[in-house]
């Protein structure tokens, strides 16, 4: 269900009120029903703006595609253009936001693909493996790798956070090297899931937690492919980072291509 404010604003769009490419209020009426804005020259039909938005609302509902189509009696191809164009603009709009976290920083690894048989966590075979960067009561930023080693893992870290922070992470090897970039504290899973002292609360909870929280989101869509895997973790990214904001608003100011301000 959309609350009340989500629902005044798709009605202002839909009624020509507001243009969804800039978000001014000068609008009028083409002589073939178009909604045009005079401020920025584009235009849209009205039952086709009607459509894309009823799309991005199932989209923001997490409905999949398949069964958004049916809903709506429309192509799958129609929905599934529009998802995939949200999630390829959520993508880079991630990449954007991820550039350098600071301050105390939760660092893990997780794998992601289903149940399989065989070994599990490190070491599981033939499942995407992601390592994420958490900045306590801040954002998140995870990265597909297709090795845990020192060097890779090291660099990503560098490049997406600010030296002379303080880093937390399990006992695994690989992490070994971050004393060169700050204070790296670590906890022993085997042992205990946190460590206290006077300064230091050291835990991975908050990154565990946006493990579990991506793994319940993708689950609603039956599977995902490895090929567009990379899409829908940013889509669980931007979820998790822009969940204390109106994620419909923001959803629909990246697919028409305009910030409000």
């Amino acid at each position: 269900m959309l609350k009340k404010r989500e629902e005044a604003r798709l009605t202002s769009y839909l009624l020509g009120r507001k243009c969804v490419f800039c978000g001014s209020y000068r609008l009028w009426k083409t002589k073939r029903g178009y909604l045009k804005c005079r401020k920025c020259k584009r235009q849209k039909g009205k039952r086709m703006l009607q459509r894309e938005l009823e799309i991005i609302v199932g989209f923001h509902q997490q409905v999949p595609a398949s069964r958004l189509a049916n809903d709506m009696a429309v192509n799958y191809r129609t929905v599934e253009r529009v998802f995939r164009k949200l999630r390829e603009v959520i993508y880079h709009k991630c990449e954007l936001e991820g550039v350098k976290l600071s301050g105390e920083i939760e660092i893990d690894d997780a794998y992601f693909g289903g149940r399989r048989k065989g070994n599990r966590g490190r070491g599981a075979a033939e499942k995407s493996v992601v390592l994420g960067l958490l900045e306590r009561d801040g954002r998140v930023y995870t990265k597909i790798v297709y090795s845990l080693s020192a060097p890779t893992l090291m660099e990503i870290i560098r490049k997406h956070s600010r030296k002379g922070s303080v880093y937390y992470t399990d006992s695994f090897r690989s992490y070994r090297s971050l004393k060169r970039f700050g204070k790296h504290l670590t906890v022993n899973h085997k042992k205990h899931f946190t460590t206290n002292s006077k300064k230091y609360h050291s835990h991975i909870n908050g990154i565990e937690g946006f493990w579990s929280f991506a793994k319940k989101g993708l689950y609603r869509y039956n599977g995902v492919s490895q090929s567009n895997f990379h899409l829908y973790l940013k889509e669980m990214e931007y979820r998790f980072n822009h969940r204390r904001e109106n994620l419909l608003k923001s959803l629909i100011q990246l697919y028409f291509g305009y910030i409000s301000t």
